[in-house]
C-alpha cells in the first residue's frame, strides 16, 4: 500500500532564482498542463514555487507585463512554500495542505529526499491516494470499534510466534444475546465500544495489540506473561462498568427474562466477560492455528463458568460441553 508522499511525487521543471520571467513563460507555454514551477534558490536546498496562476495574475496587473518579464523570477516567486521530505505519510502532508491559507489551497506540495529537490504533488493526486490510503485503511478496521479487525489479527499471530515471551487474550462477553435481545443493537453497539475502550485502556506497552473479531470477541497480545493481573484487572473494571447498562431492576434481580430457542421463558444472568489466555510459557507453537485452536479449547471451559472469569492454557481440564 502506498503510503509515503514521495512514492506519488511527479518531477517537473526547475529553476534557477535568477531566471528571468520570461524564460518561465516560455516553461508554462510549452506545458499547457503544468501548473507550477519550482525554483531553487542559491543556498541550494531552500526551494521556492511559482504556480501558473499567480505568474498570470501578476503579469495581467497594469504595467505587470513590461515591470516583471525582463526580471528574475525570485521577485514573485512564493518564499515559503510548504516542502516535505520523502518519508512523510500521505494522511499526514493532506493535514498539513488542508491547513494552508486559502489563497494556498491549490499550491503544489514539494517534496525533497535527503534535502534534495525531488517533485511535487498536485492536491488533486494528493486527495485522491489519501481517499485510497482511508478505504484500504478501512478494510482493515472494525467499523463499530475502529479496532483492528480479522487481516489484522491473522498477521498479528504470525509475528508472535517468533517471540520469546507472548499471551493472548480471547475475550469475549457472555450472556451478549440476551441483553441484545432486551435492550436492542444501538444499546448493545454500546456495551461492545465500551469493552473496548477497557481493552485499550489496560493494552498499551510497546509491541501490544487490541483487535475486534467481530461481534463481541476481542483479541489482546502482550509480549510477557504476567497476565494474571492484567486479566483480572479488565475483569474487575468490566463487572463495575456492566451496571450502567442495566436497569435498576435487573440490577437487584442480577438477571433479564428472554425466550429461549423452545420458546419458554429463561433467566439468562447480567453479561460477564470471559478471558481465555493462550501463552508459550509452558508451550512452544508452530502456527497461528494451533493458537486459534487452543484458545477456542480454553474458551469452552470459561463459557461453562457463571461468573466473569480468565483461564491459561497451564492447566485447563477437560470439559464435555453440550456445544463442545
Amino acid at each position: 500500500m502506498i503510503s509515503q508522499i514521495g512514492e506519488i511525487a511527479e518531477l517537473i521543471p526547475h529553476v534557477p532564482q535568477d531566471t528571468k520571467c520570461e524564460h518561465v513563460n516560455q516553461i508554462f507555454k510549452e506545458n499547457p498542463q503544468l501548473q507550477g514551477v519550482v525554483v531553487i534558490r542559491k543556498e541550494g536546498s531552500q526551494l521556492s514555487l511559482v504556480m501558473r496562476a499567480r505568474f498570470y495574475q501578476t503579469m495581467g496587473t497594469l504595467y505587470g507585463y513590461n515591470i516583471y518579464m525582463g526580471r528574475p523570477i525570485d521577485l514573485i516567486m512564493k518564499q515559503e512554500p510548504l516542502v516535505v521530505e520523502y518519508g512523510h505519510s500521505i494522511t499526514e502532508v493532506s493535514k498539513l495542505a488542508m491547513n494552508r491559507p486559502e489563497e494556498e489551497l491549490y499550491d503544489y506540495v514539494i517534496v525533497t529526499r535527503n534535502d534534495e529537490f525531488y517533485g511535487v504533488v498536485s492536491i488533486r493526486n494528493l486527495l485522491l491516494n489519501f481517499a485510497e490510503i482511508q478505504t484500504q485503511i478501512a478494510t482493515f478496521l472494525n467499523p463499530l470499534t475502529g479496532l483492528p479487525g480479522n487481516l489484522s489479527i491473522r498477521e498479528k499471530l504470525k509475528q508472535v510466534l517468533e517471540w520469546e515471551q507472548f499471551s493472548m487474550l480471547y475475550i469475549d462477553l457472555d450472556n451478549f444475546k440476551a441483553y441484545n435481545d432486551i435492550y436492542g443493537f444501538s444499546a448493545g453497539d454500546k456495551l461492545i465500544q465500551a469493552t473496548a475502550t477497557i481493552l485499550k485502556g489496560f493494552i498499551y506497552q510497546p509491541d501490544s495489540f487490541v483487535g475486534h473479531i467481530g461481534g463481541d470477541d476481542f483479541v489482546a497480545i502482550v509480549n510477557h506473561h504476567d497476565y494474571r493481573q492484567l486479566s483480572q484487572s479488565i475483569i474487575e473494571h468490566f463487572d463495575d462498568m456492566i451496571g450502567s447498562f442495566y436497569s435498576d431492576i435487573h440490577l437487584r434481580q442480577k438477571y433479564v427474562l428472554t425466550e429461549n430457542r423452545a420458546g419458554e421463558m429463561e433467566k439468562i444472568p447480567l453479561v460477564g466477560i470471559s478471558i481465555a489466555v493462550v501463552t508459550n510459557e509452558w508451550r512452544q507453537f508452530e502456527s497461528e492455528e494451533e493458537i486459534v485452536n487452543e484458545s477456542t479449547r480454553i474458551k469452552k471451559r470459561c463459557k461453562a463458568d457463571k461468573h466473569s472469569c480468565y483461564y491459561a492454557n497451564n492447566y485447563v481440564p477437560e470439559m464435555q460441553v453440550p456445544w463442545a
